[in-house]
This record gives C-alpha cells, sequence and structure tokens, in this order.
C-alpha cells in the first residue's frame, strides 16, 4: 500500500463515524497519517444505526410484499388446500416485529463491518462525545456523566456529526404513537393507519414502503406536490402508484399539531380540519448536531440553519477544519458524505483533489418505483439556467418491462442544445438507483447522446430504454432540430 512522504507523521482527529467520517478515517490512514475516530453511537453513526440501513432494509421487504402480492399478473398463483381440498388464496402477513429485528441486526452487522475495517486499518477508535478545544484538539467525554476526558490533538480536524430528526414544538415525539424516523423500529405491529407529516425523501420512502407492507397510509403535504424538489413527471408518477394503491394523498394541507388521543393520533390541519390516525411519522427534515460542540469556538463558520459553511474540497473557514456530511450545507446525502471525507483527507494531506461539483452527483428517492437523478433537471431548461434540449421516453413501451408487469415509470434525458452534450437525466422505475448509473458516467465524462446511443445495451432490457432515448436526440446538436 501506497502512501505520501511527509517530514513528519500527520495526525488527523475525526468527529463523527458516520459515511463522511468513516472514510476520512480510512483515507487518512492509507496515507500513512496518525488517525483518531470518535464516535458517540456506533461505527457508521444515524446512516447505518437508524437511517439509511435499516430503512432501506425496510424498504426491501415491502418490496418483497408487492412482487408476492402481484405475481397472479403473471400467472403465479398461490394456493393452500382447505377443507374438502379446495383450494384458498392465502394472504401475505407482515411480523413487523421479526422484520425490524432483522434491520436492527443488520445495521449492527454493517457497523461491527465498518469498525473492523477502520481497526485493521490502524485507526484508533474512541467511544465518546467529541467537543473541539480550538483548531487542533478535541475533547472527548468517555462517559455518560461527563467526568473523564481524553484530549486530542491532531494537525487536521474533520467534522462529521450528522443530523437528527427535525421536533416541533406543536407534535412532539413520543416514541410510541407520534414518531421519528429512528423510532420507526420499536414497533411491534403494523401500524393500521400511519399519518405521515412531510411529502419530501424521507416522508414519501416510509409512506411507500408501509402502504406495499399493508398499513393504511395518509400523506399529509403542505406543497402542491409530492416531492416538491423532484422532478415533476416523477413526482405525478409516484402520486398516481400511491393513489392506486390505497393511500391517501393530501397535497396543499400543512399540519398545524399532532397530538396524541386515547387509542391514537390527532393531526390538526392549519385550515382546521383533522386527521385521525393509529400513529403518525413525523418527516419535516433535520437539524444538523452541530450545537454545543466548539465549532463557533474555533472560528468555524456556521449558516443561519446551523450547518457547517465548506466549500467544494470539504473545507471550512478555519484552514485546518474540515467537515462533511449532514452536518454541513451541501447536499444531504450518504454517497456525498463519503466523497466529502475522502476528499477532505486527500485536501489536507497533500493528495490529488477533485472538487466536487453538485451537477455530477447521483441521488436516489427509494420508492416503490424508485426516482433516480443527475446532473441538471428539466425546470433548469424550463428556467433558462442551461439551453438544453429534453426527451421522455415511457418504460411502458420496453419489452423488459412488459416481461415482468412493470406498469409505471421513464427514462427521461437532458441535453445540451448544439452539442448533444448529456447533462442530466431521471430514471423512474424498479431499480433505479442501478439504472442511472450510466447516465451518471455519460454526465460526469460529457457524452454526447450519440456516443450513448452506440453503446450495446442488452436485448432485452430496461437499459435499452436509456439508448432509445439517446437515438431519439440525434439531431439535438442541430439548432433546428425538434423533439
Amino acid at each position: 500500500m501506497s502512501s505520501l512522504s511527509f517530514e513528519r507523521t500527520q495526525s488527523v482527529a475525526i468527529v463523527g463515524g458516520g459515511p463522511g467520517g468513516y472514510e476520512a478515517a480510512l483515507a487518512a490512514a492509507q496515507l500513512g497519517a496518525d488517525v483518531t475516530l470518535i464516535e458517540r453511537a456506533g461505527v457508521g453513526g444515524s446512516a447505518v444505526m437508524t437511517d439509511v440501513v435499516p430503512s432501506k432494509s425496510l424498504i426491501a421487504t415491502a418490496d418483497a410484499a408487492v412482487a408476492i402480492s402481484e405475481a397472479g399478473d403473471l400467472g403465479v398463483q398461490f394456493y393452500a388446500k382447505g377443507e374438502h381440498g379446495r383450494p384458498l388464496k392465502p394472504q401475505v402477513a407482515i411480523n413487523l416485529a421479526a422484520v425490524n429485528k432483522r434491520l436492527l441486526s443488520l445495521a449492527r452487522q454493517q457497523s461491527d463491518d465498518m469498525r473492523t475495517s477502520l481497526v485493521e486499518a490502524g485507526v484508533k477508535i474512541i467511544s465518546g462525545h467529541g467537543r473541539l478545544e480550538g483548531d487542533h484538539a478535541v475533547i472527548v467525554s468517555t462517559d455518560e456523566g461527563g467526568t473523564d476526558f481524553d484530549r486530542i490533538e491532531a494537525d487536521t480536524l474533520v467534522v462529521s456529526v450528522g443530523a437528527s430528526p427535525r421536533r416541533l414544538p406543536s407534535a412532539m415525539p413520543d416514541g410510541e404513537r407520534i414518531l421519528t424516523w429512528t423510532q420507526l423500529y420499536d414497533m411491534k405491529a403494523l401500524p393500521e393507519h400511519l399519518i405521515v407529516v412531510g411529502s419530501g425523501v424521507t416522508g414519501a420512502e416510509f409512506a411507500s414502503a408501509y402502504m406495499n407492507l399493508g398499513a393504511k397510509v395518509t400523506l399529509i403535504s403542505s406543497r402542491e406536490q409530492i416531492l416538491p424538489s423532484e422532478d415533476r413527471d416523477a413526482a405525478a408518477v409516484l402520486e398516481k402508484v400511491f393513489k392506486r394503491g390505497g393511500m391517501s394523498v393530501m397535497n396543499k394541507s400543512r399540519a398545524q399539531g399532532v397530538e396524541r388521543t386515547a387509542d391514537g393520533v390527532l393531526v390538526t390541519l392549519a385550515d382546521g380540519r383533522t386527521v385521525e390516525g393509529s400513529h403518525c411519522l413525523l418527516a419535516v427534515g433535520s437539524i444538523p448536531n452541530t450545537a454545543g460542540i466548539g465549532l463557533a469556538e474555533a472560528g468555524v463558520q456556521l449558516t443561519d440553519s446551523g450547518h457547517i459553511a465548506v466549500n467544494r474540497v470539504a473545507r471550512t473557514s478555519v484552514p485546518n477544519i474540515y467537515a462533511a456530511g449532514d452536518c454541513t450545507d451541501f447536499l444531504p446525502l450518504a454517497s456525498v458524505a463519503s466523497m466529502q471525507g475522502r476528499t477532505a483527507v486527500f485536501h489536507a494531506l497533500g493528495d490529488i483533489v477533485i472538487p466536487l461539483e453538485q451537477r455530477r452527483i447521483t441521488a436516489n428517492i427509494f420508492t416503490a418505483p424508485e426516482v433516480a437523478s443527475v446532473g441538471f433537471s428539466e425546470q433548469d431548461v424550463l428556467d433558462g439556467k442551461i439551453n438544453g434540449v429534453v426527451h421522455k421516453l415511457p418504460l411502458a413501451s420496453n419489452p423488459r418491462a412488459k416481461m415482468i408487469g412493470m406498469k409505471d415509470g421513464f427514462v427521461k434525458l437532458i441535453a445540451r442544445q448544439g452539442s448533444g452534450t448529456v447533462i442530466g437525466g431521471v430514471i423512474v422505475a424498479p431499480r433505479a438507483s442501478e439504472l442511472i448509473y450510466p447516465i451518471a458516467i455519460a454526465v460526469e465524462r460529457r457524452m454526447t447522446v450519440d456516443q450513448v446511443s452506440r453503446v450495446f445495451a442488452v436485448y432485452p432490457s430496461l437499459s435499452g430504454s436509456i439508448t432509445d432515448a439517446a437515438r431519439a436526440m440525434h439531431l439535438v446538436n442541430r439548432d433546428d432540430a425538434i423533439l
């Protein structure tokens, strides 16, 4: 394993062991630095313990339930013999206690695997709560009472403390009926009627999952559409799927308060209407875990929302202090946190650095179907931010989609007018998170639609729709082209 040569061994202290802190620690160890990681909950942070890993595992279970329930459309029928040998059609049952036990077990396994990787790389791990003391030291409280402390000095500090669910004074979670997304995994049975407040990524994902697990779901959105920051066509497809599945979607409905009743919850809307249910999930955003850890005292610039201001190499306003992940003012994605962590260490230790560019970051929403996107959006074209051409190809015409019984979804490509360079894309489909990768490569490598169209796609395959869409844009490099 190669490492950079330093006049002396560089030291790096990392506060927070989520995706950003974990990758920063591995990269720093690879470059030969003396690395200390401080983490209070477990390696992997909330992303592994209470967020990404368990939530996406829950969604995988919901996908399996849908696959079973829709198998009849493909001619697969499930029967059990009843009295006198008559066939009975069994129901799909969800053992939520067993599901949640598995999710949390997977999270612990992933955390343990990540911890092992760090130890094998030579990273020193301290369990405790870290607080900056100036710009070259971290004070670590290693006990619950805050009486035992370690002091870690380092040349470079990396802050990766993540974020926590936002709590509202008018809707305080109790962990039983009124829940944040970190508290869902304590439920022993499927909620009879789950009210989801908030229709952003988190709200849409959990609403989709619990609907497909068999719960009655009401989704309350304060905006005109669900997923207000996403592609409008994608949001429209999801909303159609949600309603077809029996979900009640309440757009332009702002929740004013949530209170617990004798046997459930009551959500009061701003216009006076009320919605009753058995449980309520609050998905109203998150707040960075940056309070009380010495950032301002160290001179680190924070935004009005409490996020750490960073540049494209994850550097803060203090030259030797870097930050990664949801605690920063960059995109709140686990993949971004990981890249920020690596970039920060590469920059601090003098390795080759490629500054992060938001337009090249791929994102995915794990609903059913999934929504994946990269680069410029159609709205950017409509708003005149980029001179582009958009082509949308419904997946209903794709032969593989027909074979697997896929009813909803599309591929959307966005190319620059005049050159045909691919500058963005959206995919709505099962496993869109996997299908978006070719478009992400095209955006990263500045490929044209003609270059993409010349790549051989397997027939039949869903990815074939990407080349089909690219072929349809053959004339995009002509100013007089009409698509």
